[in-house]
C-alpha cells in the first residue's frame, strides 16, 4: 500500500461540527470508507461525520432539509433537485464525480429457466404471457440504473411504458424482492448483483459499463449555501475523496479496499461477494464471468471531474425518459451547467448568506 505524503492542513475552523455525509452501502461508496478508514479526511484537515441511509429519497429529504451537509448520490439527484422534480427546487451542486459505470441488470432465475437470454428473448417471452405483467426495478426514476434498465428493455423491442412495469425500490431490497417474486429483476449497483448469483436467484445480463461507457454515476453532492458558508471543509472534503479515488482505482489497491469495505460493519454480504466487481472475475450466473477492469471507474478517464460531456447526458438521458420536455431543454441545460461544476463559487448563495447574516445582526440589535 502506496506511504500517505503529509502535507499542510487547510485551515478548517476548528469550532464547526464535522461535515455530514450521507451514503448507501453499496460498493461504490468506496472512497467514503476508504478516505475516513486511512484518515486522508484529517491529512487534508477535513472533519467528517458518516451517516448511512436507507435509500436515494432519504438521501434527497435530508439534504434538501439540511439533516445532512453533503451525500454520496446518484448523479442524475443534482438535476432533479435543481429542477424542483419530485421536491421542492434546491441549489445543489456537483463538485466531484466519485465514479463512473458500477451497476448491472440482474434478471430472475425463473426468466433464465423459461429461455430468456437478452432483452429480444424477453419480448418474445412477454408476447407469449398473458397472465401478468413483468416487473423490473431499479433505484429512483433520476438514477442513470432506471435508463439504463429501459434503454436494455428498449433495445429488445419492448414498450418500456406498456409491456413491462417499472417500480422503484432501494438496493438493499432488491434480492429479497427478486427471491420473493415480487419483482423479475431490477438494475442496481454492487453488491446486489453478485449476491444474487451467489444465492442462486438470479444472473447478469448486462453491465452499466457494456450498455453506456463512461456514463457518471455517483457524485458528492451538496448546496450553494453549504458550499459558501463553509468553503474551506469542501475543499478539503473533495481533496481527500480525490486521493481515497486514486487509491480505489489502483488493482494492487483492491484487495485492501474489500477489506475496508467488509470491515466498515456497513455490508451484511461476505468479501468473497464483494471481491467479484473490485477484483474479478465478474461471475454472471450463466457459467460465465468477464473481467472487471473497467466495471468500476475511480479516476481513471477524468471521472473525478463533472466534465460537461456526462452532464449532457444526463440532460438527453431527462428528455428521452420522460422527466422534462424538449420543451424544458434550455431551462434544464441552465440548471445542469450551475449544478454539474467543479466552481465552487455561487454570487447568489453569497448574497443570500450576505443578507441572513445582516438580518441576523439587525434582530440582535433591535
Amino acid at each position: 500500500m502506496p506511504k500517505l505524503t503529509q502535507i499542510e492542513k487547510p485551515a478548517v475552523s476548528a469550532s464547526y461540527k464535522p461535515v455530514r455525509i450521507g451514503f448507501i452501502p453499496l460498493v461504490d461508496c468506496a472512497p467514503l470508507l476508504v478516505a475516513r478508514h486511512l484518515d486522508l479526511f484529517g491529512k487534508h484537515g477535513a472533519r467528517v461525520e458518516l451517516s448511512c441511509e436507507v435509500g436515494w429519497a432519504t438521501v434527497r429529504e435530508k439534504l434538501l432539509y439540511g439533516q445532512l451537509d453533503a451525500a454520496h448520490a446518484i448523479a442524475g439527484l443534482a438535476l432533479a433537485l435543481r429542477l424542483g422534480l419530485s421536491s421542492p427546487p434546491c441549489r445543489v451542486v456537483a463538485p466531484f464525480v466519485f465514479n463512473l459505470h458500477g451497476n448491472a441488470i440482474t434478471l430472475s432465475r425463473d426468466l433464465w429457466n423459461r429461455g430468456v437470454r437478452d432483452a429480444a428473448s424477453l419480448k418474445k417471452l412477454i408476447r407469449s404471457t398473458f397472465s401478468r405483467r413483468f416487473t423490473f426495478a431499479m433505484v429512483s426514476r433520476y438514477a442513470s440504473h432506471c435508463f439504463l434498465l429501459r434503454q436494455w428493455l428498449q433495445s429488445g423491442g419492448i414498450d418500456v411504458e406498456k409491456d413491462v412495469r417499472i417500480v422503484a425500490l432501494p438496493p438493499t431490497q432488491m434480492t429479497s424482492s427478486l427471491a420473493e417474486g415480487l419483482i423479475d429483476g431490477y438494475c442496481v449497483g454492487e453488491p446486489w448483483n453478485s449476491y444474487a448469483v451467489e444465492q442462486g436467484i438470479g444472473w447478469i445480463a448486462a453491465t452499466s459499463a457494456q450498455l453506456v461507457p463512461e456514463h457518471p454515476e455517483k457524485v458528492l453532492l451538496t448546496t450553494e449555501q453549504f458550499v459558501t458558508t463553509h468553503s474551506a471543509e469542501v475543499e478539503a472534503v473533495i481533496s481527500a475523496l480525490k486521493e481515497a479515488c486514486q487509491f480505489c482505482d489502483l488493482r494492487e489497491n483492491r484487495p485492501e479496499v474489500v477489506r475496508i469495505l467488509a470491515g466498515s460493519g456497513y455490508f451484511s454480504v461476505s468479501e468473497k461477494i464483494l471481491k467479484r466487481s473490485l477484483i474479478g472475475p465478474l461471475d454472471l450466473g450463466t457459467e460465465k464471468s468477464v473481467d472487471v477492469t473497467d466495471f468500476h471507474i475511480f479516476h481513471r478517464r477524468d471521472a473525478n471531474t463533472p466534465v460537461s460531456d456526462r452532464g449532457r447526458w444526463l440532460l438527453d438521458q431527462f428528455i428521452a425518459h420522460g422527466l422534462i420536455t424538449s420543451a424544458q431543454y434550455a431551462a434544464g441545460g441552465t440548471a445542469m451547467r450551475e449544478a454539474w461544476t467543479a466552481d465552487l463559487s455561487f454570487p447568489q448563495a453569497k448574497a443570500a448568506a450576505s443578507n441572513k447574516t445582516s438580518k441576523r445582526i439587525q434582530q440582535l440589535k433591535a
